[in-house]
């Protein structure tokens, strides 16, 4: 329904030396080259190494890349040779981070935080300054001094890099979340607001302020070349942006999803996804294309339209005009389409993932941390369907309304029945995460097989409904031992969430799946038992 995402969201930007420009890809775990003549990418550091969770980078003076790694709290620098070495891991929440010379700088991005210099060569490090209100994208001024955002206060402030006083350069700023200087020495200021605000603060001459908006929602950094041209990044789409003082854009690298994880399909047939950082749903497809000879058709559409902004999203049920979400984080929410509006509904959760929406109107969730089955009455009242689950992923009513929940540790759908034990529907599952009913089948995808499987509800036994899905199974300490998952919470703030493949059943008789090992979602034509 869209094409595949090139990027895992996009943060921090930064030029190398060989001219390329340099992307980290925060939920993807790796940092890749753009070539920006053609748009073309190469990966440079790959998931599988020791960054679990990439930020920002920085440049230093010998063609070192020097890496923020947020969630583990570490920073590493990349000789120009490839070889890794950990500078420090006494960093909360590195994020900012910049390079004067052979000098390294780093921020926390936390209230609270620090603005450090660190020695790759070994020394403790230095902080200059304290009591930052969540730090972020900063850099070197035209005057010398270090200038970085106040991401909670809307501030920007600057320090020299031997330290001393801070100085309160900006305030009311929209929602800050990166600093950059052009090639002139003009301030732009980045927001990390739907909009795609940017604004351009003439310190050095006039103080004056320009706003432009972009249009780009989420942005997360920016770069400017030798002529002076703007680059920016979205931390909610992905994707490499050139960006004119007109607020014009020119796409470099598409944008698309970070997962998807959730899906739902509403009454209408509108499709939406849970995509961590926002809700979106896949681009008007245009005319029908030909079918391949493999029974599959080209993507259609472009980049998938955004309709909110609402960190962090990862489970997702239509439910008339509202849209039930969870976030691994903990609540459970509902967005009205009709007003914009969003509630918290439930808090302190481990893990919901899955949610559907009883035959009696209640929200029924898949607490996966937890490993129960909860349900959410229209007064927000909590109460428990069943637990004592290895790790419930999704749940699903069919038409009699029965409950099924997917346990993906397990490996099995069990279908629950009031106050006796859960029933087995089918076992031997490989890690199954998304679930639905369509008619008198349920389907479920099974993440470590790649493929999705049909159970019938009636007794007509199961099948592989569809196969080799580019579906990423969840790396697991209990079927990966030499894999370490990366913390959900850091220092307090959201970490890094687990992926989820999520199914849903259309109006049409067809499956929409999350294929979130390429950041698509495809429409499946279910065959039936066969």
């Amino acid at each position: 329904m869209n094409p595949a995402n090139p990027l895992w969201g996009s943060n921090g930007i930064a030029f190398g030396p060989d001219g390329r420009l340099y992307v980290a890809e925060f939920l993807g775990g790796r940092i890749s080259a753009v070539d920006l003549a053609g748009g073309d990418l190469d990966v440079v550091v790959p998931a599988d190494g020791p960054v679990r969770t990439p930020d920002d980078l920085a440049f230093g003076a010998d063609g070192s890349m020097y890496i923020a790694d947020l969630v583990p709290g570490r920073v590493w620098r990349r000789t120009p040779g490839g070889t890794y070495s950990l500078v420090s891991d006494a960093v909360k929440n590195p994020n900012g981070i910049t390079c004067i010379g052979d000098r390294l700088f780093v921020n926390e991005m936390r209230p609270g935080g620090r603005l450090l210099e660190l020695f790759p060569d070994g020394g403790e490090p230095v902080v200059l300054t304290e009591g930052l209100a969540m730090g972020n994208a900063m850099q070197r001024g035209p005057d010398g001094c270090l200038y970085y955002p106040h991401m909670i206060s809307g501030q920007v402030w600057r320090i020299p890099p031997d330290g001393g006083v801070p100085e309160l350069v900006a305030d009311r700023v929209d929602r800050p979340v990166a600093v950059r200087f052009d090639r002139g020495g003009v301030l732009h200021v980045l927001s990390l607001g739907p909009e795609g605000r940017v604004t351009r603060i003439d310190l050095h001459g006039t103080g004056s302020r320009t706003l432009v908006t972009s249009g780009v929602a989420g942005l997360d950094n920016a770069a400017f070349d030798a002529e002076n041209r703007m680059y920016v990044s979205s931390y909610a789409s992905g994707g490499i942006t050139e960006l004119h003082p007109d607020g014009r854009t020119r796409v470099i690298v598409p944008r698309g999803f970070d997962g998807p994880y959730g899906v739902t399909v509403g009454a209408g047939g509108t499709v939406y996804a849970a995509d961590h950082y926002r809700v979106a749903s896949p681009a008007p497809a245009d005319p029908p294309a030909a079918e391949g000879a493999d029974g599959t058709t080209p993507p259609a559409g472009g980049e998938p339209d955004s309709l909110v902004l609402a960190p962090f999203v990862h489970g997702i049920v239509a439910d008339g005009g509202l849209l039930h979400l969870t976030s691994q984080f903990g609540e459970v929410r509902t967005y009205d389409t009709a007003d914009g509006t969003m509630r918290t509904r439930v808090g302190g959760l481990d893990r919901p993932l899955g949610i559907t929406v009883s035959p009696a109107g209640s929200l029924v969730v898949a607490e996966s941390g937890g490993g129960r089955v909860l349900a959410v009455d229209g007064e927000d009242t909590v109460s428990v369907l069943a637990e004592g689950l290895d790790r419930p992923v999704d749940v699903a009513f069919d038409a009699a309304g029965r409950c099924y929940v997917s346990d993906e540790r397990a490996g099995t759908v069990l279908r629950l029945d009031g106050d006796a034990p859960p029933a087995v529907v089918a076992d031997g599952l490989g890690a199954p995460q998304g679930l639905t009913v369509l008619g008198d089948a349920l389907y479920t995808v099974e993440t470590a097989h790649r493929r999705v499987r049909g159970v019938s509800l009636t007794g007509a036994g199961h099948w592989t409904e569809a196969e080799d899905l580019p579906v990423g199974p969840s790396p697991d300490p209990a079927h990966d031992p030499g894999y370490s998952e990366p913390a959900l919470f850091a220092e307090g703030l959201p970490g890094l969430a687990r992926r989820f493949a999520g199914i849903a059943a259309a109006p049409d008789g067809s499956l929409v799946l999350s294929a979130d090992g390429e950041g698509t979602l495809l429409r499946l034509t279910p065959a039936g038992p066969r």
